[in-house]
């Protein structure tokens, strides 16, 4: 008996059957846009496929040019160009499995000045007002999306989905927000609904009956004067009824001050949509967001939210996600984190996407892990994530590796990151990682601060020195005052803060440790405080689902202090940092820019000079001062090892400590494990 017997269901969509209710939801990894870059895209999604997931659906392809989010970025608009999409197919089909491609139409997301929407309202995430669709315009538009589900079913596609939620041009017709038309495009919610309802009936008939046509639906735009629970529910009915296979649903515009898809997002917080909207409907319903691990999958289906569900990074992370769960091994899954670091940030700079847990992923061909073919017997100390990352690629390529960490457990600075509330998830990489060890047979030394006499003493062909790095500590006077803590001290809970507290350095520890000291680090998130916390409503009582947020009061009065005179959290992720920032100014922390001087710390709190020249001085009378003001790499053993002639390699924060970089330290370990 399987442990998931919903999640592992087979799905009769009458022309096709799907194996199983898992579906690998679009995301735009970057290879998309070059014809050149298409065998790399096949190998990423034949990996997916082969790891059993049965429907996979392709980063998002403009209809025509006006669509395009940004000059030359993928499209699909001529027999040409479907002929080279061939090598995807192939690919996929070969491995088993079924794949759509995603129809994105940019619409006022566009960063092209030709950029086109129902209404000439420029969107704050781009510098450019779209031009107005005339009547005519509107109808092109609509033909350009059945040209494109044509031009994919010749190019060998089994299915197209449509977009029309994260407030791309479909949805922007939708909501009052952004379309202000008032012919027969705008004016009422039916008239709204007409541009999507016609799309999907184009489409319909461009491709026959024996095409999937999946329409994604924004359920909740969490914008102001967006869709209201009756529009939504009218527009499945109405979708429906044009011909689609599926409704997949989406949350969120892009410019919502919402989170959906970050860390601190309970697991399936959305889900519920899902269900509620499947009463109104005969077509299966498909559940996203944040669903990272096959339980939490299996409770949405099982309660019969939703039919399917929509992966997008859980398939970065983990391309045998499926597979692993049928085998009961799942252990072995290396969750999303959902931190975007490697995914969405590098999205939104035209960067490769990638994974910071998998560095392989969107890189099957550059990256790979084959058999050595002289085992070799090396030595990892440290096992932080650098460490971990280096010494299981190691052992999987068929090394002999022993692993030394000082402390009685592994994890290093992600041993410090779970413990910050919002970031919960970061504990599943380690639960992975600790696996790994066990599967790949590393042999694991804990609570063993290694010598480089016994590492010496003991022959090891290679050492691979992956200590990480200490808190910095600065120079100031009062510095060994009782009321001085580290930030890892004081996030490890060795030592406990008061209800004052100024926090030195404001990047990404700075932040952390800013949200720690404000909340009651409640070991599990709960959906109803979070909603409250940012004002996710029902879309029933108001449009888009807002309401006023009711964030929980902090424990403490926190300062945040930096020497930068630039706003506090600009270095952080594009698209976490808003998060982290809006959290802080939830919790009513105060922001302390352009520090001159910190001049001493004593039993009045901590003094400090302001402004240029240092000409302001104040006081912050605080009980406790944390340091977060950079790390130092702690690489003792490296001269002494090099010395002796020993082969030794440095990895993650031992190499760099500028700025806590899991993404560097798990990828730089895995490139040297590769290259061993």
């Amino acid at each position: 008996m399987s442990d998931f017997p919903h999640l592992l269901a087979p799905l009769d969509l009458g022309h096709v059957t799907l194996p199983n209710r898992v579906i690998m939801g679009s995301m735009h990894v970057g290879l998309e846009d070059r014809a050149r870059d298409f065998p790399k895209l096949a190998a990423y999604l034949a990996e997916r496929v082969r790891g059993g997931v049965g429907l996979v659906v392709t980063g998002g392809y403009a209809p025509n040019v006006e669509g395009q989010l940004y000059p030359m970025a993928s499209m699909l608009t001529t027999r040409r160009a479907a002929r080279t999409h061939r090598v995807v197919t192939d690919a996929v089909h070969e491995a088993g499995g079924l794949v759509a491609m995603q129809l994105l139409h940019a619409g006022r997301y566009a960063f092209t000045p030709w950029c086109v929407a129902p209404s000439a309202i420029r969107s704050p995430i781009s510098r450019f007002t779209p031009r107005a669709l005339s009547d005519r315009g509107v109808r092109r538009q609509i033909r350009a999306f059945a040209r494109a589900a044509r031009l994919a079913r010749e190019a060998g596609y089994d299915g197209v989905e449509v977009m029309g939620s994260e407030g791309y041009l479909v949805n922007q017709f939708l909501a009052p927000r952004t379309n202000h038309r008032t012919d027969r495009w705008g004016g009422t919610p039916e008239k709204r609904r007409r541009f999507a309802v016609e799309t999907v009936r184009a489409v319909r008939e461009a491709v026959g009956e024996d095409f999937l046509v999946i329409y994604r639906i924004s359920v909740l735009d969490l914008v102001e004067d967006g869709q209201t629970w009756d529009e939504v529910v009218a527009l499945a009915q109405e979708v429906e009824a044009a011909g689609a296979s599926l409704l997949n649903l989406g949350i969120g515009w892009h410019e919502a001050r919402v989170p959906t898809i970050v860390t601190s997002v309970p697991r399936a917080a959305f889900a519920g949509y899902a269900g509620r909207l499947r009463e109104h409907v005969g077509l299966p319903v498909v559940a996203t967001n944040r669903i990272n691990l096959p339980h939490v999958a299996e409770e949405v289906l099982a309660s019969g939210g939703a039919d399917l569900v929509s992966l997008a990074r859980p398939f970065l992370a983990d391309p045998e996600w499926v597979r692993k769960a049928a085998e009961g091994r799942t252990d072995e899954i290396n969750a999303c984190i959902a931190c975007n670091q490697a995914c969405l940030d590098h999205t939104f700079v035209k960067k490769r996407a990638t994974c910071l847990v998998n560095p392989r992923a969107a890189h099957e061909t550059e990256l790979v892990i084959g058999r050595t073919r002289t085992s070799r017997h090396v030595a990892v100390v440290g096992a932080g994530p650098a460490g971990l990352a280096t010494a299981t690629t190691l052992a999987e390529r068929g090394h002999r590796v022993e692993l030394f960490e000082a402390r009685d457990h592994v994890g290093g600075q992600f041993d410090i990151a779970m413990r910050i509330p919002g970031k919960e998830e970061f504990a599943e990489t380690i639960r992975w990682f600790t696996r790994r060890l066990e599967v790949t047979g590393v042999k694991v030394h804990l609570d063993h601060r290694v010598t480089a006499d016994e590492l010496v003493a003991e022959g090891f062909d290679e050492v691979v020195v992956a200590t990480g790095v200490s808190p910095r500590v600065p120079s100031i006077p009062g510095i060994d005052h009782p009321s001085v803590v580290t930030y890892a001290e004081l996030v490890r809970g060795e030592r406990v803060a008061g209800e004052r507290v100024a926090v030195i350095g404001a990047g990404g520890i700075g932040v952390d440790v800013s949200e720690f000291l404000t909340n009651d680090h409640s070991p599990t998130l709960d959906v109803d405080a979070w909603r409250a916390e940012w004002g996710v409503g029902d879309p029933a009582l108001t449009r888009g689902g807002l309401t006023a947020p009711r964030p929980e009061p902090s424990p403490r009065h926190v300062v945040l202090l930096q020497r930068k005179t630039t706003s506090i959290g600009r270095g952080l992720g594009r698209t976490t940092g808003w998060v982290h920032r809006a959290a802080l100014r939830a919790k009513g922390v105060e922001h302390v820019t352009g520090v001159a001087e910190y001049v001493r710390i004593d039993d009045d709190g901590l003094h400090v000079r302001l402004g240029e020249g240092g000409a302001q001085e104040r006081t912050f009378a605080v009980d406790t001062v944390v340091l977060c003001a950079g790390q130092e790499s702690v690489r003792e053993l490296v001269d002494d090892l090099t010395a002796r002639g020993v082969p030794t390699h440095v990895v993650g924060g031992a190499d760099v400590a500028a700025e806590l970089d899991a993404k560097r330290a798990i990828r730089q370990g895995t490139e040297l494990a590769v290259a061993l």
